[in-house]
């Protein structure tokens, strides 16, 4: 009974529409009929900038993070690891669901990245901090933030199964799922990227030009 109202409440912590109510509080906008249309961290980095867009991503991200300590209140949990880490999980994923379809916002939310990376923070932080220099790199050489988010949500079971080897099968099981996951929800994306339409998020756009510049110089030396 106490596991059950803890993942109730971790589905009621994830569905804190942070997009949403920005958007409309600051901006007097819904999110939602703006850009790609969803309520998550890259499409506010898309409309509203690099500054709401970070501080969304850090908030959903903290979603997760609180979801999973959930568990800490439980403390017939404590004696084993594998237990704890099994309903920590099951706490955090109460929580991504609830941030893809917040009950505060329609039931029409983002696609649980950032609370995702959250879940995983929680649980096994120096995984997490592996994808997230993964997330950043492709970020820096891309600036597209879900090819950013695939390659990282990819990474996330080589880390657990291959470099940690984390003995948890059910975990193991989840980390794959997450890989799979993600790559579902972001098939619009996948295929904007392969199309060479998707948007890129307005950071390191002088770079970009510069880079440009510079090519145009060259090709008209030559």
């Amino acid at each position: 009974m106490n596991e059950f109202l803890l993942i109730i409440l971790a589905y009621l912590i994830g569905s804190i529409p942070t997009s949403v109510w920005v958007s409309k509080y600051f901006f007097d906008i819904d999110i939602r009929d703006y850009g790609s249309g969803n309520a998550g961290a890259t499409n506010t980095y898309r409309v509203l900038g690099p500054k709401w867009g970070t501080i969304v991503m850090v908030t959903d991200m903290l979603k997760g993070v609180v979801a999973v300590k959930l568990a800490l209140l439980l403390p017939e949990y404590a004696d084993s690891d594998i237990n704890l880490q099994n309903l920590q999980t099951l706490l955090g994923l109460s929580a991504v669901i609830g941030h893809i379809f917040p009950i505060w916002a329609d039931f029409k939310g983002g696609k649980g990245v950032a609370t995702l990376f959250g879940l995983v923070l929680g649980i096994s932080p120096w995984t997490a901090i592996s994808c997230v220099g993964i997330f950043i790199l492709v970020l820096y050489l891309t600036r597209f933030v879900s090819l950013s988010s695939i390659l990282a949500s990819i990474a996330f079971p080589i880390f657990i199964l291959v470099i940690f080897n984390v003995e948890n099968p059910a975990y193991r099981v989840f980390a794959i799922a997450v890989a799979l996951m993600v790559l579902l929800t972001h098939q619009k994306n996948i295929g904007r990227l392969l199309r060479g339409n998707e948007s890129k998020v307005p950071i390191l756009k002088n770079r970009d030009k510069k880079k440009n510049q510079h090519s145009n110089t060259s090709d008209q030396r030559d």
